[in-house]
């Protein structure tokens, strides 16, 4: 889809052994999520004796060195990949968050929105707390300082944040004593999961389960929906602080987000992906020589529906994969001038022929507006547009890249509006239905609010939250 962008990934590692330098493996796990975040990378670890680390700007390859990395000696560390949710691209948002005071000595990386995060800011302040910055990780991290001042370790005060906090976050905390903790919101809206390196032994928390993979690690399980995870000295303990009678993870995860390889919470993402095609070509069939993904992430579904349908696939458009996925460029101007640079049509797959272009979503209509006309210029006859996602009607308060409604087209236009904006023959939409059934998971384990506009955070400020989302987002 190319207009949505993630929020960020996470990943933290803990060795048996002090000898074991584990700043490679969080280098390499931060490099199989980059897709989360390309803004920023950082890395921190923990030597027997203090916690460094290093952030930056750019991609992970291009933040770290060889030699950079190999100063990073520890044998515990934690690492980030950011796209920003809630505050500017700017070096002082970067993560991990290392907070640092005579009573704490931690660092933490965060994935996700808090939506309460100014209240509890405000009420931080009101105590002697001193901000630097204006992301929302800050505050959980001065929340759990507080916290720990209250009680005797950092379990009991992760527990009392996760009462505090309301909104999606999947966080990992590096310790100065040299454990690790992984910790979920109660609604799960977010993807965290537990492995296992048998090479050394090693822990490893991650986003996604493509990076435990890419570790050459074996999945363990996901953190579940408000549990906390402290691995220490090889052992891991692991504690439920708030558990729910429903879950909300967010759809997009499935639809967009995700790598393919990845699992969620026991979903298969690829075949979830590919279950959502071939709903939607009995939804909306059409006549036509090829279909044609727009890639990546619309690859999945592409294959879906080129089988439900008979309807040979084709790579009919090509990728410029050293281009930042759009829907994570921070400003609309950008992500235009991307679009053109990111995609180009194979002229002698798509000329004189009927086109069916599946793509996960519609977000803003930069990418798929842009893209149509290319293929029409190209010589396809026509372009038969064919969405894996329903209409996103409603602004994500979670973390995803569209907090406004007048950002979003299917708030205020009909699909026959949309497709003549965008110059299609033909447009077609996943349903909600088909969503859940593609998905494979009922409704009430899902966040589906930007489809619906019902958020399943009670007490939240709508209007509030446009405001100070929507300004800190630009």
């Amino acid at each position: 889809m190319g207009e949505v962008r993630e929020h960020c990934g996470v990943v933290a590692l803990s060795a048996p052994q002090k000898t074991i330098q584990v700043s490679r493996y969080t280098f390499d796990g931060l490099v199989a999520l980059q897709h989360r975040g390309q803004e920023s990378a950082g890395i921190y670890v923990y030597n027997g004796k203090n916690i460094k680390g290093h952030k930056g700007l750019g991609l992970v390859s291009e933040v770290f060195s060889r030699s950079l990395l190999s100063s990073l000696m520890g044998n515990v560390a934690i690492g980030h990949v950011r796209y920003s949710t809630t505050a500017k691209s700017d070096l002082e948002n970067a993560q991990p968050y290392h907070f640092t005071s005579t009573y704490a000595n931690f660092a933490i990386a965060f994935n996700g929105t808090i939506s309460n995060f100014l209240s509890l800011r405000r009420e931080l302040e009101e105590k002697g707390h001193v901000f630097t910055s204006d992301s929302d990780t800050e505050v959980i991290a001065h929340l759990i300082a507080a916290n720990l001042l209250e009680v005797e370790d950092y379990m009991d005060a992760l527990t009392l944040t996760m009462k505090q906090l309301e909104g999606a976050y999947s966080l990992v905390l590096l310790s100065d004593n040299g454990e690790i903790y992984g910790v979920r919101d109660p609604l799960g809206f977010k993807p965290l999961c537990l492995g296992w390196l048998p090479q050394n032994d090693i822990y490893a928390m991650a986003s996604e389960t493509a990076a435990i993979d890419t570790l050459g690690g074996e999945f363990i399980s996901d953190i579940s929906p408000g549990e906390i995870v402290r691995v220490a000295d090889g052992e891991v303990t692991r504690r439920t602080a708030i558990s729910l009678k429903r879950h909300a993870r967010c759809m997009f995860e499935f639809v967009y987000f995700s790598r393919p390889d990845s699992v969620f919470d026991g979903v298969p993402v690829y075949e979830a992906r590919e279950r959502l095609g071939r709903i939607l070509y009995k939804l909306h069939p059409a006549d036509a020589d090829l279909v044609v993904p727009v890639p990546d992430s619309g690859r999945s579904a592409a294959t879906g529906y080129s089988e439900e349908s008979g309807i040979p696939m084709a790579e009919g458009l090509m990728k410029n994969r050293y281009v930042w996925r759009t829907f994570i460029m921070p400003v609309q101007a950008h992500r235009e001038n991307q679009v053109r640079l990111k995609f180009n049509p194979v002229k002698s797959i798509v000329k004189d022929r009927e086109i069916v272009l599946v793509d996960d979503s519609i977000v803003r209509s930069t990418t798929i507006k842009q893209i149509v006309a290319m293929l029409k210029r190209a010589g396809a006859k026509k372009v038969h547009v064919r969405v894996s996602c329903p209409p996103i009607i409603a602004a994500c308060y979670m973390g995803i890249d569209f907090p406004t409604r007048r950002e979003l087209i299917a708030a205020s236009h009909t699909v026959e509006e949309i497709c003549r904006f965008i110059g299609a023959d033909s447009l077609g939409y996943m349903t909600i239905e088909g969503l859940i059934e593609g998905i494979g998971l009922p409704e009430s384990e899902l966040c589906i609010a930007c489809l619906n506009g019902r958020y399943p955070i009670e007490n939240i400020d709508v209007e509030l939250l446009e405001k100070t989302l929507g300004g800190a987002r630009r």
